[in-house]
């Protein structure tokens, strides 16, 4: 089992990177990548398995793997949490990451990695935005103060609510956590919609758009429209876009499969310290 556990980790690290240079370099991550990562560790494991004279266990917890994060990949996808290529790729992973023959212990595996992903994932959003805004100050603050005198009901009830908590906190002191909660929570999302609006709206050239682009907002042409929607632009609408318009309002999510070549790295070191697989 060592050999095949190694090859996996080695198959999918190696796999990560090669998202992570693309993701970079073009802001996608190609559907090829990921499903050739999905074809070669199922491959790689009923072969092992069929040759290795001790049951296919190793391979169906492949198969199983690859289902639980099918499951949670989708439910971030259709939750407007994850694009088309992070999905993919954390489906993908789904079926690397199983490296023993103890379904527990693999689910346990997948747990840790979904932790660091999360934790990563929060830290890397916040350090990523924060350049962002030392970048564009001048139009994150145009954007900011947009958003405040669009919405300033949200401040204004959050901030009457916060007070209301801080009063309560005289009672029960976690009735403060929940008013300082309460009281930043404006600020975040104002900051998060202004960092969205005025750092990640790009104008592309039609001949450098991708499938799976998004579009800022809906574009009619003749009698079509062309939805801003969030699976993004196809092969048609692309075609139909170059032949209209030479350029269009494009919004670039965040690079983020550097969380994913983070959060597996620390999962491959936690599993060697841990002495569980390797040795």
């Amino acid at each position: 089992m060592v050999i095949g556990n190694l090859f996996l980790i080695i198959l999918g690290l190696i796999w990560i990177i090669f998202a992570v240079v693309q993701d970079l370099k073009k802001r996608e991550i190609a559907n090829w990548l990921n499903f050739s990562l999905v074809i070669f560790a199922l491959a790689f494991r009923f072969f092992y398995s069929l040759f290795n004279n001790q049951g296919f266990s190793l391979f169906y917890q492949g198969i199983i793997g690859f289902g639980i994060l099918l499951l949670i990949g989708n439910l971030l996808y259709y939750g407007k949490v994850f694009a088309g290529g992070d999905t993919k790729l954390m489906i993908a992973l789904g079926a690397v990451i199983p490296f023993s023959n103890n379904f527990y212990s693999n689910l346990n595996s997948i747990f840790i990695f979904l932790l660091f992903f999360l934790v990563a994932g929060a830290f890397y959003g916040v350090i990523l935005s924060i350049i962002l805004v030392i970048k564009n100050k001048k139009l994150f603050s145009k954007e900011f103060s947009k958003q405040f005198r669009r919405k300033k009901s949200i401040f204004y009830i959050s901030t009457l609510l916060g007070l209301v908590l801080v009063v309560l906190a005289f009672f029960q002191s976690l009735f403060l956590y929940l008013g300082i909660l309460v009281f930043i929570s404006p600020y975040v999302y104002f900051s998060a919609k202004s960092v969205d609006e005025s750092c990640m709206i790009k104008r592309l050239d039609t001949k450098r758009l991708t499938e799976g682009d998004w579009l800022y907002k809906d574009i009619r042409i003749g009698n079509k429209i062309i939805e801003a929607k969030w699976s993004g632009l196809n092969k048609e609408e692309i075609i139909l876009l170059r032949k209209r318009k030479k350029k269009v309002l494009i919004r670039q999510g965040i690079p983020f499969s550097p969380v994913f070549l983070i959060s597996y790295f620390g999962l491959i070191c936690l599993v060697i310290l841990q002495k569980v697989y390797l040795f």
